[in-house]
């Protein structure tokens, strides 16, 4: 049986320049975490814009970005001060192409987060995924650093990659790997 650890440590190997994934970015010490940042919100309202950011995230889903970035849109105009529909549009922009919004977003979504919790830890992901696409692997480092030490596992992951080293003999054992499945005659 494979655990989800092993699972996650197969994907590294199996994928180690990938830069997306699966990110799950709950706080393992604090499962509440979201919940309390979210306290401060009118329960009624903030009902409406979680159910706006489901829609959005459909919307997205299947391709169709205008309705998403909509929602995520209204969603931010009821309650401006909730990072999540940051994180949620800065995603939907970067699929667009537009990745000076994508950035302005996230960067939002980290001033309204203080840089702590869920919303903070998904920002830097993405933040450092899209430094990362565009070259600059120093800033991207930094973003997956400080979101690695809020426990972000994908951020240590992407951490990993950035180190030559690491990225050598996780290709070398990944090739091993398939060797010892599909032998070479």
């Amino acid at each position: 049986m494979c655990t989800q650890n092993d699972a996650a440590v197969l994907h590294a190997l199996f994928n180690p320049n990938a830069p997306f994934g699966d990110i799950n970015e709950q706080n393992p010490e604090n499962p509440q975490e979201d919940a309390n940042q979210d306290c401060s919100f009118a329960p009624a309202l903030l009902e409406e814009v979680q159910n706006l950011e489901l829609l959005g995230v459909q919307a997205a889903e299947s391709g169709d970005l205008k309705t998403a970035l909509q929602k995520f849109s209204k969603a931010m105009e009821l309650l401006p001060d909730r990072a999540s529909a940051y994180n949620n549009r800065a995603q939907a922009l970067r699929l667009q192409g537009d990745i000076t919004g994508a950035l302005g977003d996230l960067n939002r979504a980290l001033e309204l987060s203080e840089g702590k919790g869920v919303a903070a830890r998904q920002a830097l992901v993405q933040r450092g995924l899209i430094l990362r696409l565009n070259g600059n692997e120093e800033a991207a480092k930094n973003d997956f650093l400080q979101a690695a030490e809020q426990g972000s596992d994908f951020a240590k992951q992407q951490l990993l990659l950035l180190n030559p080293y690491a990225a050598l003999c996780n290709r070398m054992l990944r090739d091993m790997i398939q060797n010892l499945r599909v032998p070479n005659p």
